[in-house]
């Protein structure tokens, strides 16, 4: 099943952003396909979030991207990184 598909897996990505980024929201209020980043958003992560939670996935799902490019275009969204970590 690919990553998106899988509800269970983008509940574990939302409830690590929150922790990871010591965001006051409930997982819920997350879209799948909502932008993570930036002012626009919801969340309004920046770069230290991104760093704190590539640390976390690193931990977690043995995720290693050192290339920033590369780590924007995986949490772009919800669905976006739920994708990369479970391609299948």
């Amino acid at each position: 099943m690919i990553g998106s598909q899988d509800d269970q897996l983008k509940l574990e990505l939302k409830q690590l952003i929150i922790e990871e980024c010591d965001k006051d929201i409930e997982p819920q209020q997350i879209t799948d396909d909502e932008v993570l980043f930036g002012s626009d958003s919801q969340l309004e992560l920046d770069s230290m979030d991104a760093l704190q939670i590539s640390m976390a996935l690193h931990k977690k799902y043995g995720i290693n991207t050192n290339d920033s490019k590369v780590l924007r275009k995986i949490m772009e969204s919800i669905n976006t990184l739920a994708d990369y970590i479970q391609p299948k």
